[in-house]
């Protein structure tokens, strides 16, 4: 195959997918949208750094500060089945992989505190109570963007919720790194979407917060 034929192919179908180009959408079934942590506000008041917008759940907040993440691969289960002398496997279901995310902590800890209360919410530290599943989950979108920011493709995590939040390393070496946050979801059903249909369950995602 000649470069010339290559870089037509890739030209005609819109140029190569590029991992950066990404958006991440969900609303946690946890979070309303006013914001009443007096706490946070008091903190952000004292460095200077107050605004109205601090009592505001912005649902873009989640989606900026994700800096990485997985569309989920699918995997077929099956079992060995034993037919004239040869064995032969027989498809009985799907394998859905977890997601990782990563996310950017900021200096008011959003990130983790959004998954702490999510998390507690699951499970109750107290108490021991185990919520009703209905109340712990939520859909969440992935959507691969072009270089002008269209999504070009889509999947929708249906009934996620996080299972795992990774520790957070502190250490005097290295001043300027950047703390990060890793969680791992669950969820029923990796829905494979479109362009147009991704989008439209992005607004609904955005829209949730509203109630």
């Amino acid at each position: 195959m000649s470069i010339e034929r290559l870089k037509s192919t890739i030209s005609k179908k819109g140029g190569l997918a590029k991992a950066n180009r990404f958006n991440v959408m969900f609303t946690p079934p946890t979070q309303s949208l006013f914001n009443l942590d007096l706490q946070g506000a008091v903190s952000s008041a004292i460095s200077g750094n107050f605004s109205a917008k601090n009592f505001v759940n912005d649902p873009r907040d989640i989606s900026i500060l994700c800096d990485s993440v997985v569309i989920p691969g699918k995997q077929i289960a099956t079992i060995d089945y034993q037919a004239h002398k040869q064995t032969v496997k027989i498809p009985y279901g799907y394998v859905e992989d977890e997601v990782s995310m990563g996310f950017l902590l900021t200096n008011d800890y959003y990130m983790k505190t959004v998954f702490d209360k999510w998390i507690n919410t699951i499970v109750d530290p107290d108490k021991y109570c185990i919520a009703y599943k209905d109340e712990i989950t939520c859909d969440v979108v992935i959507q691969q963007l072009d270089e002008q920011d269209v999504p070009i493709y889509g999947v929708m995590l249906e009934n996620a919720y996080p299972t795992s939040m990774s520790e957070i390393a502190l250490s005097n070496e290295n001043a300027s790194q950047i703390q990060k946050l890793n969680v791992s979801f669950t969820y029923d059903k990796c829905v494979p979407q479109g362009a147009l249909s991704s989008t439209g369950s992005l607004i609904k995602n955005a829209l949730s917060i509203f109630g």
